[in-house]
C-alpha cells in the first residue's frame, strides 16, 4: 500500500478473498482447522492458470492492455508460488512413486497422479507429469 502499487494491492487483495472464500467452505465442511497448504497452492495456481487464459483470450481479441494486465497478475501471484519443478525432477518424482507404489499398467494410473498430486502440489505441472507417468507403465505393461 506504501509503494502506492495499485495492481499489485489489488492482485493480493484477490488473492486474500480467495483463500477466505475456501477457507469458508472447509469450515463448512465441518473441517475445524480450515484449508490447508495444499489447497491454498492448489488455488494459487488455479490462480495463475485462470490469469494466463484470460491474457491469451484478451491477447487473440486484440486487447493487449488487458491481455498485459492478466499476465502482470498471473506473475505476481507466482512469486507465492514455490519454484516449479523442471522436466527431470518431475521424471524423477514419477519414477519414485511408480517404483514404490509398484505399479505395473495404467490401471495403476490413478494411484500414481493421487501420490504425485499429494506431494507435490504446488510445484508440478500435472499435465507433463500425467505424461511422464504413462509412458513408464507402458513401459513397464
Amino acid at each position: 500500500m506504501r509503494a502506492k502499487d495499485a495492481l499489485r494491492l489489488s492482485t493480493l487483495r484477490l488473492v486474500q478473498a480467495a483463500i477466505k472464500d475456501r477457507d469458508i467452505a472447509a469450515r463448512a465442511e465441518d473441517r475445524c482447522d480450515g484449508c490447508e497448504e495444499s489447497e491454498i497452492l492448489a488455488l494459487l495456481q488455479k490462480l495463475v492458470k485462470q490469469r494466463e487464459e484470460s491474457a491469451a483470450t484478451y491477447e487473440n481479441a486484440g486487447r493487449l492492455d488487458l491481455a498485459e494486465r492478466e499476465q502482470a497478475e498471473a506473475d505476481i501471484v507466482r512469486t507465492y508460488l514455490p519454484t516449479p519443478m523442471d522436466e527431470t525432477e518431475i521424471e524423477e518424482a514419477a519414477e519414485t512413486v511408480v517404483e514404490e507404489l509398484g505399479a505395473t499398467g495404467l490401471k495403476d494410473m490413478g494411484k500414481c497422479m493421487g501420490a504425485l498430486k499429494r506431494r507435490y502440489t504446488g510445484r508440478m505441472d500435472f499435465s507433463k507429469a500425467g505424461e511422464t507417468v504413462k509412458t513408464l507403465l507402458q513401459s513397464r505393461a
